[in-house]
C-alpha cells in the first residue's frame, strides 16, 4: 500500500508545513550532534556542564517545535494530528522520544549533573532510532512515487503504441 493516496500527495506537496519539516529536521540533527558532543565532552571529563545542560534544553525546545509542527503536517495532510495510518508506528515511538526529552527538564530540577546528562543520553538514543524511523519513511515515499512515476511512462507508452497500432 503506498504510504501517501494521490489527494495526500497533493495536500502534502501544496502544504507549507512540508517545507518547515524539511529545514527543522536536519536543523534539530545539527543541534542534536553539537549537543550530543558538549554531553559526552562533560561526561568524559567533567567539564563544559553549562554548555552541555543548555545544549539539550536548545535541543529539547526545537524537537517540541519540530513535533507541534509534524503534528500541523499531519492535520493538514492526513486530516488527524497523530497517529495517522502512514506514520502510526513514528508518532508511537515519538511519544517516548519526547517523553524522555521532557523527563531530562524536570531532572533539572531534581537530579545531579552527572544523572540528568545520563537522562539526556537516554533520550538520544530514542531520538536517533525515531529519526531513523522517519528516514526510511521518507525513503519509503520516495520509492512509492519512482514506481508511480514508472508506472504511469509505461500507461503512457502503450497509449501511444496502442495509438499508432490503431491507426
Amino acid at each position: 500500500m503506498p504510504l501517501y493516496t494521490p489527494e495526500e500527495r497533493k495536500r502534502r506537496d501544496a502544504s507549507p508545513w512540508t517545507l518547515v519539516q524539511g529545514i527543522l529536521a536536519p536543523v534539530q540533527f545539527l543541534v542534536f550532534l553539537i549537543s550530543l558532543g558538549l554531553v559526552l565532552r562533560f561526561l568524559y571529563t567533567g567539564e563544559g556542564a553549562q554548555a552541555a545542560t543548555i545544549s539539550v534544553v536548545v535541543k529539547t525546545l526545537v524537537l517540541y517545535t519540530i513535533m507541534i509542527t509534524g503534528s500541523i503536517w499531519e492535520k493538514v495532510v492526513f486530516g488527524k494530528y497523530l497517529f495517522v495510518r502512514a506514520f502510526f508506528w513514528e508518532d508511537v515511538f515519538s511519544m517516548l522520544v519526547l517523553a524522555l526529552h521532557t523527563a531530562y527538564l524536570i531532572s533539572l530540577a531534581y537530579l545531579p549533573v552527572y544523572d540528568q546528562m545520563l537522562l539526556a543520553l537516554a533520550a538520544y538514543a530514542t531520538y536517533v532510532i525515531n529519526a531513523t524511523q522517519f528516514l526510511l519513511k521518507l525513503r519509503a515515499a520516495r520509492l512509492d512515487q519512482a514506481r508511480l512515476d514508472a508506472a504511469q511512462n509505461v500507461s503512457g507508452r502503450v497509449g501511444i503504441g496502442q495509438a499508432e497500432t490503431a491507426l
